[in-house]
């Protein structure tokens, strides 16, 4: 999963927390005003600033749409001091996740400056033929986030070069960032080593592998809908003599400007192995930017002193220092003399990354306050009232789900919420509670990459460059899971019982 350690510890105390006023008293259309109210700031965001909207109108929507929850809390008798503590709280829930952020970053920034990110892209030029360059891209993340169990790991590490080579085959990487996205949220679904897929039959008591195999059902034909969608848009994609010579011209600039032997590698090598052992997620980034850093210093010397002293006025000790910092703070800036690559090249530094933590923090203010003030269990409670089947059952957990991750802004909180509210209904209707945790994954982790100020969509977007809308219409494995869920119910495809004893 995103790796955050530690969130469902809070997420669980966060869900016995219950607002002061009773809940069943508030009107239904009351509960629905905000949420309509950012519903249309969003929109309004999208339609006058497009792909600008999340570098400041989304997070402004935000935030006046939890002002607005405020103001309903007080004239309901709420004390402003706890909304204000309520809001706190949701707040250090996306910590460690901005944190994360952060550094991943420097470390895009020292990957660069070390080459290690020119090495792979300049690796995938070599081997990745248009025709099957989507496919291939979602096949090579779902491998690699099945390995380590994260898909934010693997989107900001081989995700991050394959969206470069893309942008150099011609390639849309709109399309591409879905296929990254498809491919790494297989792993964050079925791996054992994801801490979602621990999660969800942790919140309902089922067994790990129980959980597993039961997924298989619906995550099978999701993913080869995803292949064979994949597959069909990038037929017929074939390398032009124009594209050719770009792909060649290309490789060539990036053999000039970087050394690019197995030192090149070993930043992505390390990080990989310590995302395998399950080593938490902050540590392990930090060590992969500084092992990217001691790669530029030994190998990439020349690129890291005329970076960190284009004119040439400082000694070389001082020269090598401040390019390292310029590369974790700002970014790396490339200079091949190619205008296009360097566009590709220049990436990183943790002030890329603030514009998704200011995101990250409107949301949560705007889900915690919801919460707090109990309009958020009082939608719920009439989504309940729909509940006639199975199918039913299941399509609301799936929208609830899929809520939470609009209101909530959190992966975790989606997989919990859900759970806990759902599972004496699933227990009820004599539905084992595998049923229950399978729609979690399909529905609360599958859908969080879709949602632009969601910590896993914000994280997305600003790793790989590609904007949360640009890339959804395309992350076909996200999108078909949710959907196969709510089929299977209606359609009563193994859909276990519960065994009396």
């Amino acid at each position: 999963m995103k790796q955050h350690g530690g969130n469902e510890t809070v997420a669980e105390n966060r869900t016995s927390t219950h607002p002061d006023p009773a809940t069943e008293h508030l009107s239904l259309w009351l509960a629905l005003l905000p949420l309509g109210c950012l519903v249309l700031m969003l929109g309004l965001a999208v339609t006058l600033f497009g792909d600008d909207a999340s570098g400041g109108p989304s997070q402004l929507a935000l935030i006046f749409a939890a002002a607005i929850t405020v103001v309903i809390g007080v004239l309901r008798g709420q004390p402003y001091e706890e909304l204000e503590n309520a809001i706190i709280d949701s707040i250090k829930l996306a910590f460690k996740a901005c944190l994360i952020l952060l550094m991943v970053g420097s470390m895009i920034g020292s990957w660069m400056l070390a080459g290690t990110a020119p090495a792979v892209i300049h690796l995938g030029l070599g081997v990745l033929d248009p025709g099957w360059f989507y496919p291939a891209t979602l096949i090579l993340c779902a491998c690699v986030s099945a390995a380590i169990g994260s898909s934010w790991t693997t989107a900001a590490t081989v995700g991050i070069a394959l969206v470069g080579v893309s942008h150099i085959l011609g390639l849309a990487p709109e399309i591409t960032a879905g296929a990254v996205i498809s491919g790494a949220y297989f792993g964050d679904k079925m791996s054992p080593l994801s801490d979602s897929t621990n999660l969800a039959p942790a919140m309902v008591d089922v067994e790990l592998f129980t959980h597993i195999r039961h997924m298989l059902w619906t995550t099978t034909p999701s993913f080869l809908i995803a292949l064979a969608l994949f597959t069909w848009i990038g037929w017929g994609q074939t390398e032009s003599i124009q594209t050719i010579a770009d792909v060649n011209t290309t490789r060539a600039l990036i053999e000039q400007s970087f050394s690019l032997g197995l030192p090149a590698f070993f930043p992505l090598v390390l990080l990989l192995v310590l995302a395998w052992r399950k080593c938490p997620a902050l540590p392990t980034i930090t060590i992969g930017t500084l092992a990217g850093c001691l790669v530029a210093v030994f190998c990439q010397s020349s690129v890291t002193r005329d970076f960190g002293d284009p004119g040439g006025e400082l000694g070389t000790t001082l020269a090598t220092f401040r390019g390292l910092w310029l590369a974790m703070t700002d970014g790396f800036q490339a200079s091949t003399g190619n205008a296009p690559l360097d566009q590709l090249l220049s990436r990183g530094g943790m002030s890329s990354m603030l514009n998704t933590v200011w995101l990250i923090i409107a949301a949560m203010c705007f889900g915690g306050i919801m919460e707090k003030t109990g309009l958020l269990a009082r939608i719920v409670t009439t989504a309940l009232k729909s509940v006639h089947g199975t199918g039913s059952l299941i399509l609301v957990t799936v929208l609830t789900a899929i809520g939470m991750n609009i209101i909530a802004a959190d992966q975790y909180i989606a997989i919990v919420l859900p759970g806990r509210m759902y599972q004496l209904e699933f227990k009820r209707r004599g539905l084992a509670p595998e049923n229950l945790s399978r729609t979690l994954e399909d529905a609360g982790t599958m859908t969080s990459a879709l949602v632009p100020w969601n910590t896993c969509g914000a994280f997305m977007a600003a790793t790989l460059g590609v904007a949360t809308f640009a890339y959804a219409p395309y992350a076909f494995f996200n999108l078909v899971s949710p959907l196969m869920a709510v089929a299977y119910g209606f359609l009563n495809i193994r859909i276990v019982k519960i065994v009396q004893a």
